[in-house]
């Protein structure tokens, strides 16, 4: 597909730096939750719905993007997402009241299933010997994302307006590098005469919608209230209807057997895992720092500045890694450095350079996990179903990062940053105790 090696470079470069544009989008607000409630003149609970709203629109994107890509086209659904977080992020910037800027957060969180496209376009372009690399590249950079999301914040000294215009231009930097360097040709697409699921992506979204907003509204309504217990019981009846939905469909919008595989369930835990225990840990850093050191969000960002540039120095080295170690080590190992990371910052008392050297850590350990989980959820699916694959990988860390958003607050308040800490080491244990585990089993 590239005619040399300096244009498949420059297309992974640009798929690289769109996922992670991408992904910024989904921890850029968490500082901004106090003031946007002072600005806007609306509650801390109605406020958090432009969290909630990012990560409702991605968790429900990510399959049916994915699969629209699998069978339409990656890069046309890439460009596509792209520009929704550019319109996004011009509705959110220009909005002076809460109900536009939470309608721009869900076109925001429409550009979540950019890392699975971008899988599904290089594993199509890219000769085998260097697709690890290039995946654990891309899969690096949602960590470089996720923490570069408050350092955004903080280098703007929390302005809303400033945060919102600079994420829309970088957003449309990327629309214009992957539009240039990105190629793809008809031998990505799917296979002749699949369709949509529109089944499958109606139930999908109806049991995603109530589960998550159970989860992130349930501290506020109570979590034995009637609205809380119906949400999630319409949540399981609806997820039962997609089951046996997908398994009659012909060409369903998630395969059931690619999340029960014992060649993919491995990276689906894993990913939900580290999602979770990445994203306690920065927004109970965040609350930690503004509530108990007094920091500013500019501060805030400082202290999360190790663990964004160790995760890109991890994904700049992802290709030498993803050589000598099995994906399974690496996430093994990733995840064990994040146990330390969330401990270490559970014990610790005051800022200073215990608290940089902890992110540190905790930017280290995610780094090594996310460059290797790309790997893990597609090195057994045949190439066609890359993105599908990827997305179901991309939607278990989204949930986890959801989950974590809503019980770490429960835990927060219920118990005070070192709970909450304690909750994502607790997370990472598991994760790295079950990727050990899965790369001792053969896969046939």
């Amino acid at each position: 597909m590239y005619k040399n090696s300096f244009a498949s470079r420059a297309a992974v470069g640009a798929l690289a730096y769109g996922v992670a544009v991408g992904t910024l989008q989904m921890t850029v607000v968490v500082p901004l939750l106090p003031r946007l409630a002072r600005e806007l003149a609306a509650s801390p609970a109605s406020v958090s719905w432009t969290l909630t709203a990012g990560l409702l629109s991605g968790a429900v994107a990510i399959p049916v993007l994915s699969r629209l890509g699998d069978l339409y086209g990656r890069r046309m659904m890439s460009l596509v997402t792209l520009a929704l977080l550019v319109a996004g992020s011009v509705l959110s910037a220009v909005s002076d009241t809460l109900a536009p800027m939470i309608a721009g957060r869900v076109l925001q969180g429409l550009a979540a299933p950019l890392l699975p496209l971008a899988i599904g376009l290089v594993r199509q372009a890219l000769p085998a010997e260097r697709l690890p690399s290039a995946i654990g590249v891309l899969s690096a950079t949602i960590g470089v994302g996720s923490g570069g999301g408050v350092i955004v914040a903080g280098l703007v000294d929390g302005d809303r307006r400033t945060v919102f215009w600079l994420l829309a231009g970088l957003a449309a930097l990327a629309f214009f590098l992957v539009a240039a360097t990105v190629r793809e040709g008809l031998r990505t697409r799917g296979r002749p005469g699949e369709r949509l699921d529109l089944t499958g992506a109606v139930l999908v979204s109806g049991w995603l919608v109530c589960l998550l907003l159970a989860l992130s509204k349930g501290a506020e309504w109570g979590w034995t209230s009637p609205v809380t217990l119906a949400l999630l019981a319409a949540a399981v009846a609806v997820a039962a209807c997609w089951v046996a939905a997908a398994r009659r469909a012909p060409s369903p919008l998630i395969e059931i057997p690619m999340l029960l595989h014992r060649s993919t369930v491995g990276a689906t835990v894993a990913s939900f895992l580290i999602g979770f225990a990445l994203f306690a840990a920065i927004t109970t850093v965040s609350a930690y720092a503004q509530g108990t050191l007094g920091a500013s969000v500019l501060q805030v960002g400082l202290y999360l500045l190790p663990t964004t540039v160790l995760m890109l120095a991890v994904s700049v080295l992802a290709g030498p890694l993803m050589r000598r170690f099995a994906p399974a080590t690496l996430v093994a190992g990733g995840s064990a450095l994040v146990t330390l990371a969330a401990a270490w910052l559970a014990v610790l008392r005051g800022g200073g350079p215990g608290l940089y050297a902890a992110t540190a850590v905790l930017g280290l350990g995610v780094g090594l996990g996310y460059a290797a989980l790309g790997t893990m959820a597609v090195q057994h699916v045949e190439p066609a179903r890359t993105a599908a694959a990827g997305g179901v990988n991309a939607l278990v860390r989204v949930l986890g990062s959801s989950l974590a958003g809503a019980v770490g607050a429960v835990v927060l308040a219920a118990g005070g940053p070192g709970w909450a800490f304690t909750l994502a080491a607790g997370a990472a244990l598991v994760a790295a105790l079950f990727a050990a585990v899965h790369g001792r089993v053969r896969i046939a």
